[in-house]
């Protein structure tokens, strides 16, 4: 294992599929586990929608733990982030918030005032 270093970028195949991720075979003794979340930017409810057994991947490896011998893996990490995200990503957390989900808050803050009213009445 001691070949493999974080942040490398190898080609792996894929040697089995579970519901929370697939195992890679980064060489004949060696496999890591690409956790769903790290197969493709954006939601995956199943990996077999992605992946398959046999598919060569290219994966980035993202942690080493050599007490358990395992080692953590991305797919996502070697693809370039699709162009929404990344407009998203670098806006302001103050206007990612002010669209959309804000609304309803404006309707309680308006209503706030007449509860008060209402309540000291």
């Amino acid at each position: 294992m001691s070949e493999f270093k974080v942040g490398d970028i190898i080609t792996g195949k894929v040697a089995g599929i579970q519901g929370y991720g697939a195992f890679v075979a980064l060489d004949d003794k060696t496999q890591g586990l690409v956790h769903i979340s790290e197969i493709h930017h954006g939601f995956v409810k199943d990996v077999h929608e992605f992946l398959e057994v046999g598919q060569e991947v290219k994966v980035k490896i993202l942690e080493i733990n050599n007490e358990t011998n395992k080692i953590s893996l991305s797919i996502r990490a070697t693809e370039e982030a699709p162009a929404k995200a990344k407009q998203e990503s670098k806006r302001p957390q103050q206007q990612q918030m002010s669209s959309g989900p804000d609304e309803g808050f404006n309707t309680l803050r308006d209503k706030l005032q007449e509860w008060v009213d209402k309540a000291d009445k």
